[in-house]
């Protein structure tokens, strides 16, 4: 038996997801590759609930021109750094952050990251995701997660 050891990077999954025919091919997708980062990172990007602290569209950042998989931290490692950027139906999870820091924080992490999972940070601070991989949706993400409408797990 196989077992796969690599654990693709979020845009991989969404280019994934982006290319499945059906729906249920792309919730198999996000089933196959469910995690704490990437279920929170989607919900960052299609819960209404969470507001990003941060100001709306480009950021002025350095890409990290190293390939994918080399000499850059993971979004699926980083995902809890988030809370840095964002509120939760008006709770700032990091409230002691002043905006030029959180801003600073945030360019830090764009630079650290791919420069294709940066972009993706960027467009889920937009709430584009969506836009951007066709068949990632609010639906696919729910009934791949298992979410009720309020974006938790269904009892």
């Amino acid at each position: 038996m196989v077992t796969e050891t690599y654990v693709p990077l979020f845009h991989e999954i969404f280019e994934r997801v982006h290319k499945a025919k059906t729906k249920d091919e792309k919730v198999a997708i996000l089933k196959k590759h469910n995690s704490a980062g990437l279920r929170w990172f989607l919900r960052a990007n299609f819960d209404p609930d969470v507001e990003w602290l941060l100001p709306e569209g480009n950021v002025p950042y350095i890409p990290n021109d190293a390939p994918d998989g080399t000499e850059h931290t993971r979004l699926h490692r980083e995902y809890k750094t988030l809370d840095n950027f964002i509120s939760l139906l008006g709770v700032v999870a990091r409230p002691n952050i002043v905006q030029s820091r959180r801003e600073s924080l945030f360019i830090q992490l764009l630079e650290g990251l791919s420069a294709s999972e940066a972009n993706l940070v960027v467009q889920a601070k937009d709430k584009k995701l969506g836009r951007a991989y066709k068949g990632l949706s609010i639906p696919v993400c729910k009934e791949a997660f298992n979410w009720n409408d309020n974006f938790m797990l269904k009892d």
